[in-house]
């Protein structure tokens, strides 16, 4: 039988026998047998700067504020580990109405940023057309400035006797929020009120540009599916506009929640010692009683609550997807 001849324009594979190298032989280079140790490691030599910079800047403090947290003593006499585990009960027990407030300021704060935030978000994304990049602008506009001027401009918009509570007053509306214990007698700053506005004005940015960038991801051509099937626009946008945003709202929550729950300006600054939050206390025992220990604990109670009711609403929330 005749060996049949290989194909014409086909170069024949080189045999064994001619130098050439058999499957099965183990010659021959492997992929990526040629790449160079060096090029393997750079990924990792690209992660070292900011594996450095979080272990110096984050796991370093937080690892000294744990044990600060356990120490025992005075300024005076100095602080030395004693596993003081009480300071976490003791911290708990003098300050758990800040806590509680705390979370209330912050949970309200972040409804209202999602009220308002989210049709906002809703018309850059689908309504502001050649006017969206000017609307963004104007949203990340706090941004140019501090986060301490702005409170203070909050406190001067608020003042007694300014056009603000002169148009409330002169619209029973304070009564009514003065009913409630939002507000004092003709007055809005110093109240609970004023605190909440603040963390609103400087935490909305946060609920906002998440929300946007989930939106704007969402596909038209659904919403014209949606309106073929004789779906409503609030049925469209129960069924499909807003399942699809649902992990801009989780991350604009987590953002504006998170911060909130921390913060301290807002009630120094808008409110009275009645509307002191966890974070005011934390900076009195730092920086004025000087109890580290205590402020140190106080520290990690808050991070851990947070982490708690943070695990607890993204698993409710069915979606760990942030952007």
């Amino acid at each position: 039988m005749t060996a049949l001849a290989p194909l014409a324009g086909t170069p024949e594979t080189p045999s064994a026998a001619e130098g050439g190298a058999g499957p099965g032989d183990g010659a021959g280079p492997g992929p990526g047998s040629g790449r160079r140790p060096g090029r393997r490691l750079a990924p990792y030599w690209l992660l070292l700067p900011a594996g450095l910079w979080l272990a110096v800047f984050f796991v370093a403090p937080l690892f000294y504020q744990a044990s600060t947290s356990v120490q025992s003593g005075s300024l005076e006499e100095g602080f030395r580990v004693t596993w003081q585990f009480s300071n976490y009960s003791d911290a708990l027990a003098a300050y758990g109405e800040h806590f509680l407030r705390s979370f209330g300021y912050a949970a309200t704060a972040t409804v209202l940023c999602l009220a308002i935030g989210y049709p906002l978000a809703y018309m850059i994304a689908f309504r502001a057309g050649r006017w969206r990049n000017l609307v963004l602008v104007m949203v990340i506009a706090p941004f140019f400035t501090s986060f301490l001027i702005r409170t203070l401009a909050w406190k001067t918009i608020l003042s007694d006797g300014g056009p603000v509570v002169g148009a409330l007053s002169s619209l029973h509306v304070l009564d009514v929020t003065s009913w409630l214990g939002l507000t004092g007698d003709e007055r809005l700053l110093a109240t609970p009120l004023a605190v909440v506005c603040g963390l609103t004005y400087n935490f909305l940015p946060f609920m906002i540009l998440p929300l946007y960038s989930s939106l704007e991801r969402i596909d038209t051509s659904l919403h014209e599916a949606a309106r073929d099937l004789y779906a409503t626009p609030a049925t469209t946008f129960r069924k499909v506009t807003f399942p699809l945003s649902l992990p801009g709202v989780v991350a604009g929550t987590l953002l504006t929640f998170i911060p909130a729950s921390g913060d301290y300006i807002n009630a120094q600054l808008l409110g009275s010692p009645n509307e002191q939050m966890v974070g005011n206390a934390i900076q009195k025992q730092f920086l004025n009683v000087l109890d580290y220990p205590t402020a140190a604990a106080m520290s990690f109670l808050l991070m851990a609550l947070i982490l708690i009711m943070v695990s607890v609403y993204m698993r409710k929330a069915g979606t760990e997807e942030l952007v």
